[in-house]
Parts: C-alpha cells; sequence; structure tokens
C-alpha cells in the first residue's frame, strides 16, 4: 500500500514538517520507496515534483525539506508498487486539464477490474489502476457539465463516482480542482486540523518538533490529511470507509469558519 499526504489551509502555508514525515516513509521507516511525487496549488496553477527514486533517498525531496513553497492545498504521494511497474509515468499525484481547472489526484489501493472502464477523452500515460480511475472520474465528470460546476454541486459528484469506485477495492484518494481538496477513505485514512489555540507537535518518523503558536496567526487553520498519523502528540481522527469529506479553507463540508498553521 502507498502513503497518502493532503493538507486544505485558509492562506499560504508551508507543508514542510508534514512531508518530512512522509518522506522518511519512502524507503527508510516505511516500504513506499517505488516513487513518489507532491502537487502544491498557487492560486489556478499547480507545481509539481515527481521522482522514481525513494523519497527518503531522493535530491529532489531532500530540496522540498529545505525550500518552504507555501500553499493553500497540497497533495503528496509516497508509492509501493503493487499495479505498474516503478517508472516516473506512474508516479502519483496525477494531473490533468478540465474546464479551465488543474485537477490532481493520488490513490492507494487496488481497484479489480477498473481498467474495464470505459474512458472518454482522457487517456493514462502510465499503467497504473490509479490513474485509469482518474481519468474515467474526469470523464464522467466532463460528461455531466460542459463548464465549472459549483463547489457543492461538484461535491455531490464526486461523492457518488468515489461511491462507485469504492465497490471495486481499495480506494484511498485526494483529489483537487483547485478550490477543494477531496478525501475518500476506502480502508485507512484520517485527518487532523490545526486551528487557535496551537500546540507543539513532534514527528513520529523524525526527529522534529514546532511550536505552532510560535508560526501561526489566531486565525490560521490548516487540515492535514494522511493514510497515518505524522505526529505522536496530537489527535488524528480516523474517517470511516466510504466517508467523503471536501475540505475549503482548511474546514469541510461548507464550514465557512476559515477565514495556515504550519504543515
Amino acid at each position: 500500500m502507498c502513503e497518502l499526504l493532503g493538507m486544505s489551509a485558509n492562506v499560504p502555508t508551508d507543508i514542510r514538517f508534514s512531508f518530512a514525515g512522509l518522506a522518511r516513509r519512502g524507503g527508510e521507516t516505511g516500504p513506499h520507496q517505488d516513487g513518489w511525487g507532491i502537487s502544491f496549488y498557487e492560486g489556478r496553477g499547480c507545481r509539481s515534483f515527481h521522482d522514481p527514486e525513494p523519497s527518503a533517498r531522493s535530491e529532489i525531496a531532500r530540496l522540498l525539506r529545505q525550500y518552504p513553497i507555501k500553499s493553500r492545498i497540497v497533495i503528496a504521494h509516497v508509492r509501493r508498487a503493487n499495479r505498474g511497474r516503478v517508472a516516473l509515468e506512474n508516479t502519483h499525484p496525477f494531473s490533468r486539464e478540465l474546464w479551465g481547472r488543474t485537477f490532481t489526484f493520488a490513490h492507494n489501493g487496488q481497484l479489480k477490474g477498473v481498467k474495464r472502464l470505459k474512458l472518454g477523452r482522457f487517456k493514462p500515460v502510465g499503467t497504473t489502476d490509479s490513474e485509469h480511475a482518474f481519468c474515467w472520474m474526469l470523464g464522467r465528470l466532463e460528461e455531466r457539465w460542459g463548464t465549472l460546476p459549483k463547489p457543492t454541486r461538484l461535491d455531490g459528484a464526486v461523492r457518488e463516482l468515489c461511491a462507485e469506485l469504492h465497490g471495486l477495492g481499495v480506494f484511498n484518494m485526494l483529489l483537487s480542482d483547485s478550490r477543494t481538496l477531496y478525501a475518500h477513505c476506502g480502508k485507512r485514512l484520517c485527518t487532523l486540523t490545526r486551528r487557535a489555540p496551537f500546540g507543539t507537535a513532534t514527528l513520529i518518523d523524525e526527529d522534529w518538533r514546532v511550536d505552532f503558536a510560535q508560526e501561526t496567526t489566531p486565525d490560521d487553520i490548516v487540515t492535514v490529511v494522511a493514510t497515518r498519523p505524522l505526529t505522536r502528540d496530537e489527535s488524528w481522527t480516523d474517517l470511516a470507509p466510504g466517508e467523503v469529506l471536501a475540505f475549503r479553507l482548511g474546514v469541510p463540508d461548507g464550514d465557512e469558519t476559515g477565514a495556515g498553521a504550519g504543515g
């Protein structure tokens, strides 16, 4: 199984803290050594980095741990290959343009028979079942709307498509259109929201501790989504299998309390 990391924040936020913990799992504290990738949204733009090397030993990952790219939405993935060879084209997250927006997708799990699902104009570059599922989702969305729908309408459609893929196997997923971060739990996914009053956090996989009270403002809100908890001294919440959450500005499903804290 691969591991996922997502972030939704109400202001541009540095995710180096959480990414450092995830990267160590890519071939050092975990077996996910078959490539990795990360995507940062900047407004409607999206900046992505991919490497088929283990993230724990990747020079690109080392660079990103030193380079504070701030973003409101981030999706990252470390891969343990089960479908598709170890290759750059098979590293997540995958991205495509739809309705003038960059959609970004990452998945872990296996989907039996997913490649029998008929695709529209979106075609995979690599050979993973994950990328096929992503292309299928985008094709179904394009069939429904010719232009970008309102976020709440898209929320419902994403939930319906996730339910269909959930029936094919394990479908832990992160997806974004630059406005919303969607998280679907197929078997294991958890979330953590940091907001005032802020405390300290210590990574499980690395000797790194942060006092977020020194790094934030009282209005900052950041939600982190991960396959497994990344910190040892914070309370993570497990999602239920089949649950889908839509995060905007660090909060889920139309909660408007979000006006980031360090990720």
